[in-house]
């Protein structure tokens, strides 16, 4: 098993910058990738950025992709999401995720892709 806890989340205008961390316990060896998510409001869960735990390598949905740089502390095993430039349609409840290794592929963008959830952290941004 694999434990997840965010943090970081608050309250911001728009123009900002947040940094939302995610520390990972308990079977991290077993970890092939992370990633976060975001849910607002009425709306479905929606991909934000992954990284492979191994290689560190990053992938991001188009609507952040130059505002939000997601990086991880090997030693420390957290995963974080720093977000730049923020707007008011970031708004939404931001869940960290890992993936187990031993698949063939990997879709990150998919939520089914992952294994374990962290309980989510809040990010508003006011206009």
């Amino acid at each position: 098993q694999v434990q997840l806890v965010e943090s970081g989340g608050g309250l911001v205008q728009s123009g900002d910058s947040l940094r939302l961390s995610c520390a990972a316990s308990g079977r991290t060896f077993s970890i092939h990738s992370m990633g976060w998510f975001r849910q607002a409001p009425g709306m479905e869960r929606e991909y934000v950025a992954a990284i492979n735990w191994s290689s560190s390598r990053a992938y991001y949905a188009a609507s952040v992709k130059g505002r939000f740089t997601i990086s991880r502390d090997n030693a420390e095993n957290t995963v974080t999401l720093q977000m730049n430039s923020l707007k008011p349609e970031d708004t939404a409840t931001y869940y960290c995720a890992a993936a187990k290794s031993g698949r063939t592929s990997y879709i990150l963008a998919e939520l089914k892709t992952y294994d374990y959830w962290g309980q989510g952290t809040q990010v508003t941004v006011s206009s």
